[in-house]
């Protein structure tokens, strides 16, 4: 089964709430109230690796820990892929965006994101501010990069908007020698 993308998944979450009634919000399971969602929710996923058997990540407390074994050239080229994947997005580049997107993606589809991001950048004005962004997981061929993330969007036609905060973990895969986004894990903060 396919996960939705980060991106997919908060502004589906956005425009579901906008549009649902203050009753039918309440115990909803979405990304807006902190709640798993269903059976593709990303506390309960971890990515396959073919060199170990579950390449997870565990987010409990504040401290993130960055991998040891990773080259400075790798944690370099890993980190602007990261920073290109939140600024073409922020930037509305969509030819940009998808030269950081896996052709042949683990947690999503190529073209389907293609098309859902086109549309999003014509229906909505979002931006995505990262920090701590840290390398956690290494391995040649597959890394996951951590950042606490503060999304913004409002709704170009209605105004709406909405303002959410949480946790990513953005898997990357090498794909012709460049780091290349395959998954993404997001899990909302609970609103206090």
């Amino acid at each position: 089964m396919k996960f939705k993308y980060i991106v997919l998944l908060v502004i589906l979450s956005i425009f579901l709430s906008a549009c649902s009634s203050e009753e039918n919000r309440k115990g909803a399971g979405s990304v807006s109230d902190g709640e798993s969602s269903g059976e593709n929710s990303p506390l309960e996923h971890s990515v396959k690796d073919q060199e170990e058997n579950d390449v997870g990540f565990e987010m409990v407390g504040t401290n993130v820990d960055e991998a040891q074994n990773i080259p400075a050239d790798e944690k370099k080229a890993l980190l602007e892929a990261f920073g290109t994947y939140i600024s073409s997005f922020n930037e509305e580049d969509l030819e940009k965006y998808m030269t950081v997107i896996a052709k042949e993606p683990e947690g999503f589809d190529y073209l389907e994101e293609e098309v859902t991001v086109k549309e999003t950048f014509a229906q909505y004005e979002v931006n995505r501010k990262a920090e701590d962004v840290t390398v956690i997981k290494y391995n040649k061929n597959q890394a996951q990069v951590f950042a606490s993330l503060s999304i913004s969007l409002k709704q170009e036609t209605t105004g709406a908007k909405l303002d959410r905060t949480g946790r990513q973990v953005t898997v990357f895969a090498k794909e012709d020698g460049e780091w290349r986004v395959t998954s993404v894990y997001f899990i909302g903060d609970v609103a206090e």
